[in-house]
Order: structure tokens, then sequence, then C-alpha cells
């Protein structure tokens, strides 16, 4: 088929690839422009744009150039921006969402899923409308989600799952697609302050905050990331054990680098009074 595909991040790079590698001609690549970054400014292109500079294909970051090239589809794996109605009724579009919807329809479903202790999620392959994520879906994939399952772990595993799925169903004449059933809940963005560590919630909801990446807590007031922890009904109460059941594994101090809890306590020395604030 003749493509047209819309993406950003690092998880829409292997969707592309395989598209191409599957025959299709995909005629441009929608994606962000140009961020700039560090010190010096420099400009930064999204991952799906250098990976589609590597393999050839043409760029853009303007919706509204897919109109009038004879686009048969377009494809849109997390692109992060909403298509217009006009640019719609010339490209018949469809979306991979990474969630069983429509449960966690929005910017954020892996994260959503996780930290709502979700045991299922998967890929809808969807068409796309308008509304946010509200289109009849042509294919489903469901996965579990395993109780140690990091997001990138998550993010992973759904990609692998919905690449396959693209490519198989574009091998063919999409069916007819069945609208949404259930009861819809929104996925927002998380926020920084989401990931700010409430040390009375159960250490069953604290371990999926950690595993979501970023959770941070702060220490003698400075800022302390907690990269994993260790679920265990064993030892007493102390710094390393700051819930029942709980065990700190991995951290990183402000303006550190990531390490062992056991190192970070040995520079720290906490009392056995202290407290995570």
């Amino acid at each position: 088929m003749r493509l047209a595909y819309f993406g950003t991040p690092e998880m829409a790079v292997r969707p592309l690839h395989a598209l191409v590698e599957a025959g299709h001609e995909v005629a441009l690549v929608v994606t962000r422009v140009d961020k700039r970054r560090g010190r010096g400014g420099e400009l930064s292109p999204s991952p799906v744009k250098a990976a589609a500079l590597e393999l050839g294909l043409a760029v853009s970051a303007s919706v509204d150039d897919v109109l009038g090239r004879g686009i048969e589809l377009g494809v849109v794996v997390a692109f992060g921006q909403l298509i217009k109605p006009h640019v719609l009724a010339e490209v018949p579009m469809v979306n991979m969402h990474f969630s069983l919807l429509p449960r966690w329809r929005g910017a954020a479903p892996v994260e959503r899923a996780l930290l709502a202790g979700d045991t299922e999620t998967g890929v809808c392959l969807m068409r796309l409308e308008e509304g946010l994520d509200t289109g009849p879906i042509y294919d489903t994939v469901r996965l579990p989600i395993l109780a140690t399952a990091t997001a990138d772990e998550l993010r992973r595993d759904l990609v692998a799952a919905g690449t396959a799925q693209l490519v198989r169903c574009l091998a063919a004449p999409l069916p007819s697609p069945v609208s949404q059933v259930g009861e819809p809940l929104y996925a927002a963005k998380i926020r920084t302050d989401e990931l700010r560590i409430d040390w009375s919630q159960p250490a069953e909801q604290i371990d999926r905050l950690v595993r979501l990446g970023g959770a941070w807590t702060t220490f003698r007031g400075r800022r302390l990331k907690v990269l994993a922890i260790t679920l265990d009904d064993h030892g007493d109460p102390s710094p390393e054990r700051p819930l029942p059941g709980m065990r700190l594994v991995t951290v990183q101090p402000e303006g550190k680098g990531p390490m062992p809890y056991a190192d970070f306590a040995r520079g720290a020395r906490p009392q056995n009074d202290e407290m995570f604030e």
C-alpha cells in the first residue's frame, strides 16, 4: 500500500521499520518539529524522524502535507497530535493504541494501566476519528501485565505485539471495524507531582509507582529517586524498609547516578528514627 506514517517517540520506530520491510511504500513520514536541546541549543530530531531519514523516506512536520499525494492509508503510532477533519476526509487512517479501548484513552495508557493495578492490557488497531481514541476497532491483541513488569518492559512488549498486529492486518483488506464497548477511562499524562511517593500508601501501590519510572521522595531536604524496590514480608522496620513488606533496592540521590541503596546508606548513614519526607 501507499502509506503515510505519523509518529514521534522511540516506541513508534519499530512499526515504521516493519512497514518498510513488509514492502509497503511509505510516501511520507509526519512527526514533530525538531527541538532545541543542550546548552548549545542544537536542533534534535524526533526518534521517528531520525529513523525515517536513515530509511531514505520523505519527512514533514505538517499534517497537511499528506494531502494530494495519493495516500491510500495513514498509520498513526504515538503521534501526539490530533489530526483535523479535513485531512481525515481525504486520507483514511488507522491508529495503533496501547490499551484495551475504551479503557485508557489518551496520552498515557501504559502508565495508567500499570498504576491502576490492571492485570491485562493490549493493543487496539482502530479507525482514527476526530474524537480522542473513540474510533471503532479492527483488531485487538491482549497481553498480561506481570506483577514485576516495569513501564519500559510493558512498552517493549506492546510495541512488539502491535508491530506484528499492524503488519498482519495490512497484509489483507481490513475487516469491518467494531464499535468500542465499555466504560471509557481517560489516561492523562503523568505529572511530576504524581510521581512523588506517598509513604502512607500501601507497599503494593508504591511498588507500581516505582515500576512506572521516575518515582521520587526527599531525604534531608534533597530529592532522592527510588528506582527499584522489593516487596517482601521479612525484616524489621528501618531506613532500608520504610514500610512493612518493602525493601529499597536502587536509588539515585540528587546530582548523582543510580546506586544500590546499601551504598547510599553507607554514605548518608540514616538513623533509625529518620523518615523520608
